[in-house]
């Protein structure tokens, strides 16, 4: 944390880290479980429903093209109503969608609720991203992005093996287990929602919480930052939309979803195929180990970034790292070393994601921030549309299962190059780090 913050400050921003972090984490969690537990079910849900592996492919990535559509209105609408109200409604509408997953029997259903849950979840990320921004100061952002990506791991950490567990309830009650996993997880996300509108405050000054002292000085710090940002850059909407920062921002973290996404539906079933067995329990805990090693670098390398100020050399070869881990993991028989490549790969894609926000987020301001954020996002989260039916491109076209995955570590590599091309940072108020 910048020396130039007071020490008062400080304590009230650990006592914010205490107070919303864990909560924004669990809904994190819920929202990457309920997006991706979809890779779980593969086997069992085409061996059931008989959807190929081409139909599996675009109703798992469709989600992607919906929640990109509505990711900038619902970021826009959040702002204006705050999270408290926003943010409840977004988790209570994907969780009872994505319980809805279990009416799943056929292509034409699979497809239109993936769409529906991207919908629903729209905003839901970029919120958070803007949310944070309304209680941490940039010196400290990073360390609670960082915290809050611990949402991503932890989903595979403890979701993964809830899935596996879900997936042997095969014929409880007369459902099969993937309709028990989609259920009980989706159910999981409404109750959090409901909570969320009770528990969340929109801005400092309406937190009871904090003392009268910590919200003014909290709110003094935030407002000179502010003022900052949109004297210095895009002020408007529109002006942030097309502007060609934030577009260079947005294909980085295009890429940089391509990676995620393209292990992340697939990696259950990597996983099953090196150990050689089905989908189940046994592959829930192992599919967690790289999600422990990304657990580990999400606390250690965004609080090594905040503390060097080199953000952007730090995010660059810790997304190279990952596009290394996954060819890595295709490039070797040996399934102890594909599984020690894999540990790489989750914990750079992972990692680097709370140090790249900051750099948005140094940026805009205001209502900019609100779209820009929701812009960057939302082109971003089309990586996760266009991975998994490259990665099946890939495989078909040079008739190889490795393909796929090497395809994705280039497109990974390509975007550290460009997070170097964003050019060097100069110092601005509060020890906090910008682009000139």
């Amino acid at each position: 944390m910048s020396g130039s913050q007071s020490a008062s400050l400080q304590a009230t921003i650990s006592k914010v880290t205490k107070r919303l972090l864990p909560f924004l984490l669990l809904m994190y969690v819920l929202a990457f479980l309920d997006r991706a537990n979809v890779g779980f079910a593969k086997k069992a849900f085409q061996a059931d429903t008989g959807i190929s592996d081409a139909a599996f492919a675009l109703g798992a990535s469709i989600f992607f093209l919906s929640y990109a559509l509505f990711e900038v209105p619902s970021n826009i609408i959040m702002h204006r109503v705050g999270a408290r109200i926003w943010m409840a409604r977004i988790m209570i509408t994907w969780g009872l969608i994505s319980a809805a997953m279990m009416f799943a029997h056929d292509e034409l259903t699979f497809y239109v609720l993936r769409v529906l849950l991207g919908a629903a979840e729209a905003g839901f990320f970029p919120g958070v991203i803007l949310y944070l921004t309304y209680w941490f100061p940039s010196a400290s952002r990073g360390r609670a992005m960082g915290l809050f990506y611990f949402g991503a791991p932890l989903a595979f950490i403890f979701g993964s093996p809830l899935s596996g567990l879900l997936l042997e309830f095969q014929g409880l009650g007369g459902l099969h287990g993937w309709q028990w996993m989609f259920l009980v997880e989706g159910l999981l996300a409404t109750i959090v929602g409901v909570w969320a509108f009770f528990y969340l405050d929109n801005k400092p000054a309406d937190a009871k919480w904090l003392t009268a002292s910590e919200k003014t000085e909290l709110t003094q710090a935030l407002t000179a930052e502010e003022q900052f940002k949109t004297s210095h850059g895009p002020s408007h909407l529109l002006s942030a939309l097309r502007n060609g920062r934030v577009l260079h921002f947005a294909l980085i973290y295009f890429l940089i979803q391509m990676s995620v996404y393209g292990v992340v539906f697939y990696l259950p079933t990597q996983v099953a195929n090196l150990l050689g067995t089905k989908v189940g329990l046994q592959v829930g805990f192992v599919s967690a180990i790289p999600w422990v090693c990304a657990l580990v670098a999400a606390y250690v390398l965004p609080r090594m970034s905040d503390a060097s100020g080199e953000r952007r050399g730090y995010a660059a070869a810790i997304l190279a790292v990952s596009g290394l881990g996954i060819a890595a993991s295709v490039a070797t028989t040996s399934p102890a070393l594909s599984l020690i490549a894999l540990c790489f790969a989750a914990a750079g894609f992972i990692s680097v994601q709370p140090i790249f926000w900051t750099f948005p987020t140094d940026y805009l301001g205001g209502v900019a921030a609100a779209g820009g954020i929701a812009l960057i996002n939302s082109l971003g989260a089309l990586g996760g549309f266009v991975a998994p039916n490259v990665k099946t491109w890939a495989e078909g076209a040079f008739a190889s299962q490795a393909a796929g995955l090497y395809v994705l570590a280039v497109t990974t590599l390509l975007g550290a190059l460009l997070i170097l091309a964003i050019g060097r940072m100069q110092p601005v108020p509060n020890g906090t780090a910008r682009r000139a």
